[in-house]
């Protein structure tokens, strides 16, 4: 399977505001979600992990309590692919419990 190509500028920002709270960060997207505890953080992992699994395409992320970092780009393309963007698509559609972007309700 080939990998996507890079996104351009305007398509990575039409790409972006169909998702909230999603923002670029240099050569990824990333978004910081919150929920209410640890084990609703860790069935978002785990539910990320089986759809990551299904793309063979892998977040970069990080798990403290109820918060879950996550940082996408693809890494053999040096940065955002239309591959980074069906993840995070999936990854919002996993967050059922998510209060957001950190530290903003949602």
């Amino acid at each position: 399977m080939s990998r996507p190509s890079l996104l351009s500028a305007d398509d990575l920002r039409t790409g972006l505001a169909q998702l909230p709270g999603w923002e670029r960060d240099g050569d990824a997207i990333r978004k910081d979600f919150q929920f209410s505890d640890f084990i609703e953080a860790f069935q978002f992992m785990t539910r990320g992990a089986l759809l990551a699994e299904k793309l063979n395409h892998h977040p970069d992320w990080r798990n403290v309590y109820n918060r879950v970092e996550v940082t996408l780009s693809t890494h053999d393309q040096g940065g955002v692919t239309e591959l980074d963007l069906k993840l995070a698509r999936g990854l919002e559609a996993g967050a059922p419990g998510s209060a957001g972007h950190a530290g903003t309700p949602g």
